[in-house]
């Protein structure tokens, strides 16, 4: 694809203190890089298409044995390190975006809706556009065992959310919970609302949790902030 035809810029960075492997799934527009490994300190910059749609995560305690690529946490499935348009199996912290969306604006957000698995924040590289985070490692912190993914170690390497541990309405908003006015915030989405209040915690957080931005930025995610 020739240079002019890329719009921004995505830079990651992996400031955790291992090695992580940054993943993409493109809901619109040409597809990006799908997966690559990205040592700790270490950043790589992504060109993105004019109106892509899709999102990024990051995967970790990933190793190649047996010929078939793997990883504990946020794995794809593809068996590769690239996720082949694959979305990562919950819980993974996902970077959102729609760029040149209505009214030319970009929508961006961080979503725990599937779970949590990593830190990470967002920052538009422009002037009067919102630097979301969520700088927590509530890895580290503890939450209700029912959610919690235990490596084979021991160690809690992800934290899913009550929709994918119950799929249960309530905790979904399906059925009879379908709709804004129905489908409020749970004991279980406020454990991961109230270290950050701008990610979304479940399916309707989007007063509080979906961001704007005009002015076709470049924009820096860093997991581990």
């Amino acid at each position: 694809m020739p240079a002019d035809a890329f719009s921004v810029t995505f830079t990651i960075n992996n400031n955790c203190p291992y090695t992580i492997w940054p993943a993409s799934q493109t809901s619109k527009g040409s597809q990006i890089s799908t997966g690559f490994e990205l040592a700790s300190q270490a950043s790589k910059t992504l060109n993105i298409p004019p109106q892509w749609s899709g999102r990024i995560w990051a995967r970790f305690v990933c190793s190649n044995s047996g010929g078939k690529f793997c990883c504990g946490s946020g794995d794809c499935g593809s068996g590769q390190i690239e996720c082949g348009g694959k979305g990562a199996k919950p819980p993974a912290t996902l970077a959102e975006f729609t760029l040149l969306g209505d009214g030319g604006q970009d929508f961006y957000d961080i979503s725990l809706v599937d779970g949590f698995n990593l830190p990470v924040k967002v920052a538009p590289q422009i002037r009067n556009c919102t630097t979301i985070s969520f700088p927590v490692d509530i890895n580290q912190k503890g939450y209700p065992k029912e959610l919690a993914v235990v490596n084979s170690d021991g160690g809690i390497i992800g934290c899913k959310s009550a929709c994918i541990v119950f799929n249960q309405p309530q905790y979904c908003c399906t059925g009879d919970y379908g709709t804004p006015d129905k489908c409020k915030p749970t004991n279980y989405s406020l454990i991961f609302k109230k270290p950050c209040p701008q990610a979304y915690s479940y399916a309707y957080d989007d007063q509080s949790s979906l961001f704007r931005c005009k002015g076709e930025p470049n924009y820096v995610i860093t997991f581990c902030p």
